[in-house]
């Protein structure tokens, strides 16, 4: 019995999990949910009110760091460090990637100019931070594709839009990231991992938000 993924169109933790289960191939059906107005089956099911949601025979996964760790671990756990110390530092990473979606959503629904700067140069700063952890590439752990990669994608997906309108990352002063994201943004599994009308979806999002970045037209 495939594995089920309930999903919001534009949520970047459900893509997350999205990219694991391409990458490796793994079947599953996707059942799509209007998080603004979630139907009461749902809000039974998950304990946090949030997507992804896996069902599993029966069983509920939630939390995208966790769903994903399960999928390795079910396909042969290749994309998790197998050293303790290596696999507690992507973990801890990931949860920063987490952090760092949060406040790019936040950077992009500010109302007013005060609110996008503050939320943009934290983001920056965030950006600085990973391009100062990362190696000679060309992933997060060297030559190795692992979960902690497929945490950071949707940062750099959300970042891409509309030809970078929104985008934060200065290719001079962020050269590792510039790279990084660029092979990522190329993976089959990355490029797979959106419906076909995300672009549309998500810009519309932020043009009904009435955030100062729309208006402003800043990138």
């Amino acid at each position: 019995m495939p594995l089920e993924l309930i999903s919001f169109k534009t949520c970047p933790f459900v893509q997350r999990t999205l990219i694991t289960l391409g990458y490796k191939n793994v079947a599953h059906d996707i059942t799509f949910i209007d998080l603004a107005n979630p139907p009461d089956w749902f809000l039974e099911l998950s304990p946090l009110g949030k997507v992804p949601v896996l069902k599993v025979d029966g069983e509920v996964i939630f939390e995208s760091a966790v769903i994903n760790e399960y999928v390795d671990d079910i396909t042969g756990g290749e994309l998790q460090p197998k050293e303790p110390l290596t696999r507690a530092k992507n973990r801890a990473w990931i949860e920063y990637a987490s952090n760092m979606l949060g406040t790019g959503y936040m950077m992009k629904m500010a109302k007013d100019k005060e609110g996008y700067e503050t939320y943009r140069t934290q983001l920056v700063s965030q950006m600085q931070r990973i391009e100062d952890q990362l190696g000679d590439g060309p992933w997060f752990n060297g030559d190795n594709f692992s979960l902690a990669d497929t945490a950071f994608a949707p940062i750099f997906m959300h970042d891409a839009v509309a030809n970078h309108r929104f985008s934060v990352i200065d290719f001079e002063s962020l050269p590792k990231i510039s790279a990084w994201s660029k092979r990522l943004l190329a993976t089959p599994a990355v490029k797979q991992s959106v419906v076909d009308d995300f672009e549309i979806i998500y810009l519309e999002a932020i043009e009904r938000s009435g955030s100062y970045c729309w208006k402003n037209s800043i990138r």
